[in-house]
């Protein structure tokens, strides 16, 4: 059967994501059964588990204390905060590794808004891009390779890659969010980084996440990151947008990338764990089709257990 398959996918398709806080014991997201929080006294030594297994590619993302949220989200700008201390733990190991860092503010904001709200309440595009901004040198300092706004600010690829480049970063890349819908689908991520909060319960990101009916306009944001500078354009989630990844794949002359987003992860082990569906079947084919449809490279949740898989 191997013989005549016409899409196959290995080990090097798959970024896997890392959840960091500042507590001392690793703790289970309960919303993603097989998904933890990783302290830093753990986390040099489980990236090594991971790269042993294949893995190359890791995205991190923290979840900052309430105490360090402010509604400006200046902890981000903190060059000894938690993501700027875990990528220097990362690196110390010495593995040849892809360290990406999320570029948003949500992780940061008492409101949970990817950027920063003006006097009425609306998302002030232009001062959020020049704090993203100066964020992603922030990033390369500390030795992140990539860089991924994950925020859909209008204009912020070009800006963060001028202040690379002016900053003499010109090897950091740019991997794009460049199609991120506003979609039901990222609930349990908001509660793993603690973006969902009494203060912020549920969040309204319409004002600058892509709609799920437009795929015009997500032609269009393709498009635009990919003249801005980006490296890598990214859908986001995958599997609901597939239509859109294909589109990317056949009209861009660069990598795509897709994430697998939490909702879609949890979904698979829901049905799992009531005995409706196997879950490392329904996994590979998932990301099968997300492979099929044209992503060269697929940040998932199940990247860690689905290269154990892959190497058996």
């Amino acid at each position: 059967m191997s013989l005549i398959e016409e899409c196959s996918l290995t080990v090097n398709d798959l970024l896997l994501p890392v959840f960091v806080h500042d507590g001392e014991e690793v703790e289970e997201i309960s919303s993603m059964p097989g998904v933890f929080r990783w302290p830093l006294r753990r986390l040099a030594e489980q990236i090594s588990q991971w790269h042993a297994i294949g893995l190359r590619g890791f995205a991190l993302f923290p979840k900052i204390l309430p105490e360090f949220k402010d509604p400006l989200g200046k902890e981000i700008l903190n060059p000894n905060s938690l993501t700027y201390r875990a990528a220097k733990l990362i690196n110390d190991t010495g593995l040849d590794l892809v360290l990406i860092a999320d570029l948003a503010l949500d992780p940061y904001t008492t409101h949970g808004h990817d950027g920063v709200l003006d006097r009425n309440g609306d998302i002030d595009n232009d001062r959020t891009v020049e704090i993203l901004a100066e964020a992603s040198v922030l990033c390369a300092k500390v030795g992140y390779h990539w860089v991924a706004p994950s925020d859909m600010m209008d204009g912020r690829v070009g800006i963060i890659r001028e202040s690379l480049d002016k900053a003499s970063y010109t090897q950091v890349s740019i991997l794009s969010y460049a199609a991120k819908f506003c979609s039901s689908y990222y609930g349990p991520f908001r509660s793993a980084i603690g973006s969902a909060s009494p203060k912020a319960p549920k969040v309204e990101k319409g004002s600058y996440q892509l709609n799920p009916a437009n795929r015009r306009e997500a032609r269009r944001e393709l498009q635009l990151d990919r003249l801005e500078g980006a490296d890598i354009l990214m859908v986001k989630p995958a599997e609901p947008y597939l239509d859109i990844i294909q589109y990317a794949k056949q009209n861009l002359d660069l990598p795509i990338a897709a994430f697998q987003v939490s909702g879609e992860y949890s979904r698979i082990c829901a049905a799992s764990k009531l005995g409706w569906l196997n879950e490392m079947d329904c996994a590979k084919e998932s990301l099968l089709a997300i492979k099929r449809a044209g992503a060269d490279l697929i940040i998932s949740y199940f990247a860690d257990r689905m290269a154990l898989a892959l190497n058996d």
